[in-house]
């Protein structure tokens, strides 16, 4: 019998990739200094068998200005939403929260230039480090904020525009897994100053309208109003 071969060590590199793409970005990644990161890149897609590295560094490298000035609005969100936080340092030193929303802004811009397999690598050694399980395909807009992180779901299709607030154990899913919809849109679009709490369940393409709040433990399959409220008591009650 014979195997298929992969390069399973890859997953380590990817790892102290993302680990030191992460620092870096704190760091001097935004000047001409980043030699190191360069080689590395271009070494796990050389790996990979992902044609021309060296231009897709190139591009990728540009985006890393824009990405800290995000994550810097994420901080700032950190730090008004939770009573709990006493300086931005706190945040960038210490959120797990914050740490998989930074990988995640670097796994989402390779996965919008389309390169295979490493974007999913890198976010599932976020995934493994935060307990944040988020797809590099997710589209998060400013100022997102992850409360305790553990265990939140947010799914390849989702969609989360400003100023949106999460907790543990948050899913933004799927309703159905068929692998015919893999190119259609199944997951939630949740509108800008939404706050959601623990452990509730949204699935499917459905929309969360602005500034509503939904509460910890509903299940959620229809869209909602903006401006509501949905908690949980013997079943979903909603109020507009």
């Amino acid at each position: 019998m014979k195997f298929n071969n992969y390069n399973l060590t890859l997953k380590d590199d990817v790892a102290v990739f993302t680990k030191q793409l992460f620092y870096a970005l704190f760091d001097d990644v935004c000047q001409e200094k980043a030699k190191r990161l360069k080689n590395q890149f271009i070494s796990i897609l050389e790996g990979l068998s992902v044609e021309k590295p060296e231009d897709i560094w190139s591009y990728y490298q540009n985006s890393f200005c824009d990405i800290r000035k995000k994550l810097d609005l994420d901080a700032q969100a950190f730090e008004n939403t939770d009573p709990a936080c006493k300086s931005l340092g706190e945040v960038y030193l210490a959120y797990p929260g914050f740490h998989a929303i930074a990988i995640h802004r670097l796994s989402h811009e390779l996965y919008k230039m389309k390169v295979p397999i490493l974007p999913r690598m890198m976010s599932e050694y976020g995934h493994g480090l935060t307990g944040v399980d988020i797809h590099p395909g997710a589209v998060i807009g400013d100022a997102f904020f992850i409360d305790h992180a553990t265990g939140v779901v947010i799914g390849e299709t989702t969609i989360i525009e400003n100023n949106v607030s999460i907790y543990q154990g948050v899913t933004l899913g799927g309703i159905q897994v068929a692998k015919e919809l893999a190119e259609v849109k199944r997951h939630p679009t949740i509108k800008s100053n939404v706050t959601i709490y623990a452990n509730a369940t949204i699935l499917g393409d459905v929309t969360i309208g602005e500034n509503s709040i939904i509460g910890a433990n509903v299940c959620i399959t229809q869209s909602i109003e903006p401006n509501s409220k949905v908690i949980y008591k013997s079943q979903n009650s909603i109020y507009t």
